[in-house]
């Protein structure tokens, strides 16, 4: 079976395009979902975060509305209780050891915007791990981190791959609207990447060799099934 590292976001709050602070953190829909789907298929799976600081979920991620129901929205929290052993104490992302692992899974909530997608620490784990070929797997908002894959030259490791992201259709629809100080699909392809997307709110998985993206939350359980897949060979 295979060693996982998922990188979640430490971030509590993302500054905005008029200056506000907006509450936030990952999304407990996708981290919750990707997790248990591989740890059930057998998976290790080990939580990082920048300085090993303790994740925040976004709290309107936990909402019924935007869980897609009461029963959803208790599910995941009773999950969340379940593993906070382990999203209490992460590994400390600066001492990741790229060899240690199989693959890396990057869940999204709005907190990669703020902390991951410039972080020299992911960078280095990000580079090591696609020269090895090994499965990178962000979505939602997690492609925000491969912006940090820059190498000293200034190259962008994903330049030219195909990927998917949260849409600026979903984010001007169903995010952070007008105020978002930032677009995520603008700003990978200005880096250079081929983003796809797909309808809104619906899953959308694109797969560039050992590189796996998903468009939005909805997406979660199919990148899940993709990089078991793909581990499997």
């Amino acid at each position: 079976m295979a060693n996982i590292l998922m990188v979640v976001s430490s971030a509590d709050s993302l500054t905005m395009k008029d200056g506000s602070s907006h509450p936030t953190g990952y999304w407990a829909e996708e981290l919750v979902v990707a997790h248990r789907i591989l740890r059930e298929a057998g998976h290790t799976v080990q939580l990082s975060s920048p300085g090993g600081v303790k994740p925040t979920v976004d709290q309107v991620s936990l909402d019924p509305q935007q869980a897609g129901g009461e029963e959803k929205a208790a599910d995941f929290r009773a999950y969340l209780e379940e593993i906070d052993d382990e999203l209490s104490a992460p590994r400390i992302l600066a001492h990741i050891d790229p060899a240690a692992y199989d693959a890396v899974v990057m869940p999204g909530g709005h907190g990669p915007m703020a902390d991951l997608y410039a972080n020299r620490d992911l960078g280095r784990v990000l580079i090591a791990a696609n020269n090895e070929g090994k499965i990178i797997a962000p979505f939602c908002h997690g492609p925000a981190g491969l912006l940090s894959a820059v190498d000293d030259g200034g190259t962008f490791a994903f330049e030219g791959r195909q990927l998917t992201v949260f849409t600026n259709e979903e984010e001007l629809s169903g995010g952070t609207g007008e105020n978002t100080p930032w677009f995520v699909e603008t700003a990978l392809r200005e880096k250079g990447a081929v983003v796809e997307t797909g309808a809104a709110w619906e899953s959308v998985v694109v797969r560039d060799g050992n590189l796996i993206t998903g468009q939005n939350p909805q997406s979660s359980e199919d990148v899940a099934k993709e990089v078991i897949a793909a581990l499997a060979g």
